[in-house]
């Protein structure tokens, strides 16, 4: 078998989607994957394509969130036609649910404080009261207040995006090897050498996408990446007729009938056991925004564990010591799917990550750096 030009570490879906930006690029690309034993970000993820609200504090992510999510039809439709698999995505708009004046009034100044950020790009957004949300979400109770909406929002079906992305990178002759957890990773000159139990291969670039994996791995090739712990959980119902024909920021009637739901932030690892109390509370808050929730059956609940820096933003980094190893992690891989396909695995392709993504970088969090 011919050396790999690139090792991506990490099968989730943002290794998935570099993995396939690079390989539709023309260079030979291995992905080296723990397989379902991974602690996988992806099965807690809710299917947004999600532009507003996000970025308050850096607006630089804002504008990358936005870029991202403009790209996913291209996205969509590329895999659709390369793979005959679907990934059912739908931009007709996206709405954030109030259920008090108080939370209206913080949405409000949320969003004025955002887009009054220096060197944002603004993008249309409305903040609607009870009659005009109902006017486009006729099933809301009588408890939702208001609301805030954005046309740049979406959805798509998570599952079936990581498959097209999976198939189309086999497609291209990519090479997926499951059950390889790595123990280390050799420095070289112009080349890595990434070891396991299973034996080792090398390559003259890596890729750590490892989700909270990356935070052991990076050192062994110069690089700092710092997560933290954030545990969500979702709950899924029963499928039933459509009548949520638009994403809400912690609701989504997916394309098969069924409702997922989940809003939970937990700063824990200690367990995948989804917690009642929680549950409780995702439940209770969806159907006062929905009471036609509260006449459905769950069918499913479960949580994952998330990769989340402490800012809440990415981090993209290559390694000035061991040029040719780079870093990517991020929370929100739905939305930076397009991005990342497109846009990251071009710069990885190239060589080298252009200077705008240095506000990405690990080095935000070193105190010594920034003082």
């Amino acid at each position: 078998m011919r050396e790999p030009d690139v090792l991506v570490v990490g099968g989730g879906l943002v290794g998935a989607c570099i993995a396939w930006g690079l390989a539709r690029r023309g260079l030979r690309v291995t992905v080296l994957d723990e397989g379902d034993i991974a602690f996988r970000a992806a099965r807690a993820n809710f299917g947004h394509v999600w532009v507003h609200g996000k970025g308050l504090g850096k607006p630089e992510y804002s504008n990358w969130t936005q870029a991202s999510a403009l790209l996913w039809p291209e996205l969509s439709d590329e895999l659709k036609r390369e793979t005959g698999v679907d990934p059912g995505f739908t931009r007709p708009g996206g709405f954030y649910l109030c259920l008090s004046q108080t939370e209206l009034q913080r949405r409000v100044d949320a969003m004025t404080m955002l887009q009054e950020q220096p060197g944002i790009e603004l993008y249309p957004y409305e903040i609607l009261d009870h009659r005009q949300t109902e006017a486009q979400l006729p099933a809301i109770g009588g408890d939702v207040v208001g609301s805030s909406y954005c046309s740049l929002d979406g959805h798509t079906n998570p599952l079936r995006l990581y498959r097209a992305l999976h198939t189309a990178f086999r497609n291209l002759c990519g090479t997926y090897l499951p059950n390889c957890h790595v123990d280390r990773i050799i420095c070289e000159k112009n080349a890595f050498t990434v070891v396991g139990p299973w034996g080792s291969i090398s390559a003259g670039r890596v890729v750590l996408a490892a989700g909270l994996g990356n935070t052991r791995l990076a050192p062994m090739v110069g690089l700092s990446v710092p997560l933290v712990p954030s545990r969500g959980q979702i709950i899924v119902t029963e499928k039933t007729i459509p009548f949520l024909h638009y994403p809400v920021a912690n609701i989504r009637q997916t394309d098969e009938g069924g409702v997922i739901i989940g809003e939970s932030k937990e700063a824990t690892m200690d367990h995948l056991q989804p917690r009642t109390a929680i549950s409780a509370v995702l439940a209770e808050r969806a159907t006062r925004m929905f009471p036609i929730l509260g006449e459905l059956d769950v069918v499913r609940i479960w949580a994952a564990f998330r990769v989340i820096t402490s800012d809440g933003f990415p981090i993209y980094e290559q390694s000035s010591r061991y040029p040719g190893a780079f870093a990517v992690s991020c929370h929100s891989g739905v939305t930076l799917a397009a991005g990342h396909s497109y846009i990251i695995a071009g710069h990885i392709a190239l060589g080298a990550f252009p200077s705008a993504l240095s506000l990405f970088s690990s080095e935000r969090f070193d105190v010594s750096a920034t003082a």
